[in-house]
């Protein structure tokens, strides 16, 4: 076992605190990454702080890994020493149910190895995530980024990005789309980013006024202010596709009513239960789904349509030492748009 510095939450809702972790040694089909930045991401300190029940502790948490292959077992043939890869929200899945033949491993039927606060396959070894100086990966759950990214600008692609790529690209936003973008936070910034590169005509929908300089900075075309109760009636039956990325409770209701005949609005927050009425669906074919990240293949497919369209995520980088300052400021909505960490920070103190 190869002995890591790292960070972890080792309570529900304890400050996150330097702690060391064991990772494997690289088994045949295995690469050790060096952990050269990693993302916060929302879901970070809703499990960290056990808000969904079920939290795992000891806890690294860290899903948006970013870092440079310094190892690789005798049978990889994948990847060699110098790489620059990624990993996303999980590292295994059973590789034999139908979603894994597909490569929609997210939806594994026996379970996908989350990042972390999760098991390894064998349903025991707990997995630990990238605020931490190595992470050891199987090959097949590892994503090449492409040359000439911004690495700290690049994390959160692996989860944000994904999130908000796979629901666009499944949906069909397509150019010429009348796409909305309900919230303007780590989620629905790279939702204006990609659905604009997809060549969709994009409005953002937010109650925060004060977003709107931002909203047409990202590439947005419109703004609607939604604290205005007009702004329904005047944008009704108005958009062929809603990406909904607010993860408070709100009016499904009211948003539907936003949607043309037969169009769709998907749901990539997970807010608390709201009431949803069947009428605004029933009366003009509305959809109302979710979408969750997405598959290995679908995950590289969006880092390099990423590539080709310059699109990378809006972040601050921080050192590890202001993690629990940073999980603060994400719960004031202080930060535009996404927290990176420097793991450069904990090598230096480890």
């Amino acid at each position: 076992m190869l002995p890591i510095p790292a960070y972890a939450a080792r309570t529900a809702k304890a400050l996150l605190e330097p702690y060391e972790i064991n990772r494997r040694e690289p088994g045949l089909h295995d690469i050790l990454i060096d952990i050269l930045y990693c993302g916060i991401c929302h879901s970070d300190i809703h499990q960290a702080r056990d808000e969904w029940g079920g939290s795992m502790f000891p806890m690294v948490p860290g899903h948006e890994i970013v870092g440079t292959v310094i190892r690789t077992g005798v049978h990889v043939t994948k990847w060699k020493i110098g790489d620059t890869v990624g990993v996303g929200c999980f590292v295994d899945s059973c590789r034999e149910c139908e979603a894994c033949r597909e490569g929609e491993e997210q939806f594994c039927e026996k379970g996908m190895s989350a990042t972390y606060n999760s098991f390894e396959q064998d349903r025991y070894t707990p997995t630990y995530g990238g605020y931490s100086t190595c992470i050891t990966v199987n090959e097949d759950y590892v994503l090449r980024i492409p040359s000439g990214m911004e690495l700290e600008r690049v994390a959160p692609l692996l989860c944000a990005g994904i999130t908000t790529y796979s629901p666009l690209k499944r949906f069909g936003a397509k150019p010429g789309d009348q796409v909305a973008v309900l919230g303007l936070g780590g989620l629905g910034h790279m939702g204006v980013k990609i659905a604009k590169a997809m060549g969709a005509t994009v409005t953002v929908l937010s109650h925060s006024p004060g977003k709107r300089n931002d909203a047409f900075a990202l590439g947005a075309d419109d703004f609607v202010d939604t604290s205005d109760e007009l702004s329904f009636s005047k944008n009704a039956k108005r958009f062929d596709f809603i990406l909904d990325t607010v993860s408070a409770s709100h009016d499904y209701n009211s948003f539907l009513g936003l949607l043309k005949r037969d169009s769709s609005m998907v749901l990539v927050g997970i807010p608390d239960p709201v009431p949803l009425s069947a009428a605004p669906l029933v009366m003009q074919r509305r959809h109302l789904s979710g979408s969750l990240i997405g598959g290995i293949r679908e995950t590289q497919e969006m880092l390099d349509f990423c590539a080709r369209h310059g699109v990378v995520s809006d972040v601050e980088v921080i050192s590890i030492q202001n993690v629990n300052e940073a999980y603060e400021r994400v719960l004031n909505s202080d930060v535009r748009y996404r927290f990176v960490i420097d793991m450069a920070s904990l090598k230096q103190k480890s």
